[in-house]
């Protein structure tokens, strides 16, 4: 078992240092990153300021933490430059944003539930929904890769390993490397 577990992350590694798995881990990446504006905006919107409710606060913070994600995916990520096509980036881009900030709106009212169900102070409240902020777009996250693995019938990343070591090993012993 643990010579499989080792065996598939080496295959990982491997895949990692292709073109494609670095395309993966940066947009991963840029998850990680938006992610991370998202939850400081909120913690000082609502946790330390207290400007807003639950619900306009993780708007706020999601909306602010779409901009830097929209260019870290299309320079970064995609490595794409110059001038944002207006129909082939920009829209799909907001709408999916839209999606998950409106899936973030759901996470915020149960967060808004909970707290206001068990009386939490300013402290634990903004604990609460932080952590509902962070898993709203986890699971976001998710349900989008799982779709676009459904819709345009992507490999898993094992897969994906599999065949690029099958091709390298099969070129190696065909003496072809």
């Amino acid at each position: 078992m643990a010579e499989i577990l080792i065996d598939r992350l080496a295959r990982l590694w491997a895949w990692l240092h292709t073109r494609e798995g670095q395309k993966i881990f940066r947009y991963s990446m840029v998850s990680v990153i938006s992610t991370g504006v998202s939850f400081f905006v909120l913690f000082m919107v609502y946790g330390v300021a207290r400007l807003w409710t639950e619900v306009p606060s993780t708007v706020f913070a999601n909306g602010v933490a779409t901009f830097p994600s929209y260019w870290l995916n299309r320079n970064w990520a995609w490595g794409k430059s110059g001038r944002s096509h207006l129909m082939k980036e920009v829209v799909p881009f907001w709408a999916t944003s839209a999606a998950g900030i409106a899936f973030s709106m759901l996470g915020a009212t149960f967060a808004r539930e909970i707290t206001q169900d068990y009386h939490l102070g300013h402290l634990a409240s903004t604990g609460v929904v932080l952590l509902a902020n962070v898993l709203s777009f986890g699971i976001f996250w998710i349900l989008k890769l799982m779709l676009f693995n459904r819709l345009f019938h992507v490999p898993s990343v094992l897969e994906e390993i599999d065949e690029h070591l099958d091709v390298e090993g099969s070129a190696e012993g065909a003496g072809l490397r």
